[in-house]
């Protein structure tokens, strides 16, 4: 009988495994597959509470924003919850205010004013934008019935203080290409941190979405816009994070493959350590290698376009002359010799090339060429033009071919060299900003996808748009506004998403800006005095600064500045490739 029975056991577990496919592939995830969530079941606000503490807590109960804000909900009453708007969240800062209204002991309804400062809002996109100004809301409570207080009407958006954003939501960097598909620009986003597995998966998410929405018409993306997620990103077995995904395009060339690898790996080099392993319907995307670490893809993401000579030490302008950074000498040419009075200059990032603003017959005037040559002065009149600021080119060791300026404080301008040599200027549209006043200072990031400007000083960042001969600044944003003010003198572009500003303020006289306008850092105020009338900055190199007693230079935010031994005159204007 046991022999019987355990044959039967034997044929029943055989059977059960013979109906198990053993060729089952993934089913590629995508939003319509997304319908089910999982429930969560938020606790109910402490009882008896009063409307100052219920609000106080509504407040801080925005730092979970699972199941749609499900533990702020709870202090909300079921007419409130209907209406409540969640999407694009607004940060204040962490030090808030409820304000009581009068009432009395028998009043059923209460108002609870909520003060505070704006700081910015949280896109769909996930990319915080900039948006400051007075908070100022009443909120209004009723009791249910149970007798305790609820709010009652909707609050306008969701509030989230600073110190709870920063605890509860992670920056990450994706990368998106650029036109031309030459370089690989980050665009910053913010994804919640629990739980922190999931940020992988949020990460292929956001990517497959595309560029955020003030670079949509600016960058490019390498995957097709029918990507979808093959299976979850994960962590395989063997300490790899694995990419799957699908429909990423037809008819892959290697060449677009490498583009895709690059841009998947760039975008989770600030997420994991780990190899990162690209998968295509479960497939490796590119026969020849596995797994990829960021170093494997600098050449297609572009690094070697960005990355400055060693040999370009940097230049400044004295007394109408251009002169070396290195060792305080003019430079070989005419722009150095000081005959053409020399007002601000820029270096192509090869180095091959110069342009030079000039004094010419009470106005200003635009000159460029190669470097040690004479200069052709464009057809560009002017009252006054802002420093020159060079576009990328097309190759690591292709000379410059597009410089911008701004002509009288209003009008962008890009000149471009022809075939036989000439430079010509051309308008670049950019309107609507002059309410703010005029623009004294222009520089192109070096990915050529940016422009920083000080427009009435105060720092501003847009997006640069080309659609073949039209090119146009777009989505221009203020970057800390209420730190800086108007106060601006001089910017420049660190990495291509960080900024350092020089300003007139005591208090913060160098500040490394991050792009986004999240977040700033003071780099020390030791040695010097201002205004801080003139900044370089570039990858790799000590952030250059002059101040009315001389020329200075430090690596770091915290280093104490240094003085240098070049002798400059006020006025002087200091300048790396770019």
């Amino acid at each position: 009988m046991k022999r019987l029975a355990l044959l039967v056991l034997v044929l029943v577990t055989v059977t059960a495994c013979a109906a198990i496919p053993t060729n089952t592939q993934p089913k590629p995830i995508g939003p319509k597959d997304n319908k089910t969530t999982k429930t969560f079941t938020a606790p109910e606000p402490p009882r008896d509470i009063d409307p100052l503490m219920l609000v106080r807590d509504f407040i801080d109960a925005t730092s979970d924003p699972h199941s749609d804000y499900a533990a702020a909900r709870a202090y909300m009453t079921p007419e409130a919850n209907k209406n409540w708007n969640t999407k694009n969240p607004i940060i204040i800062e962490s030090a808030f205010k409820t304000v009581p209204t009068p009432q009395t002991p028998q009043d059923k309804t209460q108002y609870v004013l909520l003060q505070g400062k704006k700081i910015g809002r949280l896109g769909g996109d996930n990319a915080f934008a900039p948006e400051v100004g007075d908070l100022n809301e009443s909120v209004k409570l009723e009791r249910n019935s149970d007798n305790q207080w609820r709010i009652s009407a909707a609050p306008s958006a969701v509030y989230l203080p600073l110190n709870v954003f920063n605890d509860n939501y992670r920056r990450v960097t994706l990368y998106f290409y650029n036109p031309e598909f030459t370089v690989l620009v980050p665009d910053p986003r913010y994804v919640v941190v629990p739980p922190e597995t999931s940020i992988p998966a949020r990460v292929t998410e956001l990517l497959i979405k595309g560029p955020g929405d003030t670079l949509r018409d600016t960058l490019v993306s390498a995957l097709s816009p029918d990507t979808e997620a093959f299976s979850a990103t994960k962590e395989a077995d063997d300490g790899a994070l694995e990419v799957n995904l699908t429909r990423v395009g037809k008819d892959l060339t290697p060449e677009k493959r490498k583009q895709i690898v690059a841009q998947v790996v760039k975008s989770y080099s600030g997420v994991t350590t780990s190899r990162v392993r690209v998968l295509v319907d479960g497939q490796q995307i590119l026969p020849d290698q596995r797994d990829y670490r960021p170093s494997d893809v600098s050449a297609t993401a572009g690094e070697a376009l960005l990355a400055l000579n060693a040999n370009l030490q940097g230049m400044f302008v004295a007394d109408g002359a251009v002169k070396s950074l290195t060792d305080g000498n003019p430079v070989k040419g005419p722009a150095g010799s000081g005959v053409y009075g020399v007002v601000s200059a820029a270096q192509s990032l090869d180095g091959s090339r110069l342009a030079v603003v000039t004094r010419a017959g009470g106005g200003m005037r635009l000159r460029v060429g190669e470097l040690e040559q004479e200069l052709s002065e464009v057809d560009l009149q002017a009252t006054t033009l802002t420093r020159p600021t060079w576009l990328l080119s097309s190759g690591p060791k292709e000379p410059g071919t597009e410089v911008w300026t701004v002509v009288n404080g209003t009008f962008v301008n890009r000149v471009t060299r022809a075939d036989n040599g000439s430079w010509t200027a051309k308008g670049v549209n950019f309107t609507g900003l002059s309410q703010y006043g005029s623009i004294s200072d222009l520089r192109l990031s070096r990915d050529g996808t940016h422009a920083a400007l000080v427009i009435g000083g105060t720092l501003f960042v847009a997006s640069v748009v080309r659609n073949n001969e039209d090119v146009a600044l777009r989505a221009p944003r203020p970057i800390q506004q209420p730190v800086l003010g108007s106060s601006v003198q001089s910017i420049d572009w660190l990495s291509q998403d960080v900024l350092v500003v020089a300003s007139s303020l005591p208090s913060w006289p160098v500040t490394k800006v991050y792009t986004d306008g999240f977040k700033l850092d003071r780099y020390s105020q030791s040695n010097l005095t201002v205004p801080v009338a003139s900044v370089a900055a570039a990858p790799a190199r000590q952030v250059q600064v002059i101040d009315p007693s001389g020329l200075w230079s430090a690596s770091d935010i915290t280093d104490v500045w240094k003085s240098s031994s070049i002798r400059v005159s006020s006025g002087s204007l200091v300048f790396y490739p770019g």
